[in-house]
């Protein structure tokens, strides 16, 4: 069965102000005492920031029953520190130039990227899949590309910016679209074609080694997988979770549809482009880009083009009911950018910061 991990970003922050907290190397050094999660839990880029890399799965009880485990650990660590952990792709409220991990890479990071590191409080939940070449990698990403307004749309975790509510269902992804490499990928001939032009970006506007390429599919570096980082952070374990079964699915379809030669959906880059700004703007809430029509048709007849799309693959991996009921949950309670906006419409940050402390350690 095709395997899969899962890259979480989480953010620390004060109670009261919903500002982020400083406080990332002190619960980094307290999550590292376990030694089941010394291999799996990393700084990321800001220091109220931890970042944790899953193990390699290959059924989402697996994926499940450890997420649960890390998030209601990391939830105890926080309130140790007198702060909250949220899993929000922004964080309700910031201010002034955020404070940088102190690490070599990182300072090369805000000496590059200069201005932009001021908005650069953003959290992902990035997928993993397994792939045996990476031409095998490559035909994925051609086939995976279209689809991802669609995953956007769900995944929408970020409606706030300094206090007020963007209009956005995913500010995080307009945030991404200034740095130099986000977005869809371009297609690519093969796996030399794509470990060609990446290396010709490596110099050019801050990409200062394949690592900076922040596509939002892209083939990882140092494991044999293609990442999908399109995600918000997810409020809880469920949104987690059905990101990561869609993407395995769609990476199952696209090996298949390869296999037997069939072609890319063929999507012009400006009209994919423009599909991923209108699904951080709207989510769910109105319509989305069907690709295959390549027009914008209603977001639940395109969930449902998404399902049939991938419902083999659902079947073989035998998560086809769980993948439903955890969508059928999105449409009913909201995705994260949903249910942000009606914690502060009936209590304003205050219970914003409980559906954050709940929604950590939910089972779904």
């Amino acid at each position: 069965m095709t395997t899969f991990g899962i890259e979480e970003e989480f953010i620390l922050v004060d109670p009261v102000a919903l500002t982020p907290a400083d406080v990332a190397a002190s619960v980094h050094a307290e999550l590292l005492g376990s030694a089941h999660e010394s291999k799996f839990v990393s700084h990321e880029f800001l220091a109220s920031q931890i970042e944790r890399s899953s193990p390699v799965f290959t059924q989402l009880d697996q994926a499940e029953a450890d997420l649960v485990t890390f998030r209601t650990r990391l939830a105890a660590q926080a309130r140790r520190r007198g702060v909250v952990a949220a899993a929000v792709g922004t964080p309700f409220m910031c201010s002034g130039w955020p404070a940088v991990t102190d690490t070599e890479r990182y300072h090369r990071v805000e000496e590059e990227f200069r201005g932009l590191v001021t908005d650069h409080l953003i959290n992902g939940t990035h997928v993993h899949v397994g792939v045996p070449s990476r031409d095998v990698g490559v035909a994925v990403l051609n086939r995976v590309r279209a689809w991802l307004p669609t995953l956007l749309a769900l995944t929408g975790n970020s409606p706030y910016w300094h206090g007020a509510d963007t209009g956005f269902a995913s500010w995080r992804a307009m945030h991404m679209r200034r740095w130099s490499t986000g977005g869809c990928p371009p297609p690519f001939v093969d796996a030399a074609d794509y470990d060609r032009r990446i290396r010709r970006l490596v110099g050019v506007a801050g990409t200062y080694d394949t690592r900076t390429i922040w596509w939002n599919a892209r083939l990882a570096e140092d494991h044999p997988t293609v990442e999908v980082r399109v995600a918000d952070a997810q409020l809880d374990t469920g949104g987690a979770l059905l990101v990561a079964t869609l993407v395995r699915a769609l990476v199952d379809t696209a090996r298949a549809e390869a296999e037997a030669d069939v072609a890319p959906l063929r999507v012009e880059p400006e009209l994919l482009d423009a599909g991923l700004w209108h699904a951080a703007r709207d989510g769910l809430g109105g319509e989305l880009l069907d690709p295959v029509a390549g027009e914008l048709r209603g977001s639940r007849e395109v969930l449902h083009r998404l399902l049939v799309h991938v419902g083999d693959a659902l079947d073989a991996s035998g998560d086809h009911e769980r993948t439903r009921a955890l969508l059928d949950r999105v449409t009913t309670d909201g995705t994260g950018a949903e249910r942000q906006r009606a914690a502060v419409r009936r209590g304003g940050p205050a219970e914003l910061r409980r559906l954050c402390e709940t929604a950590l350690v939910a089972r779904c």
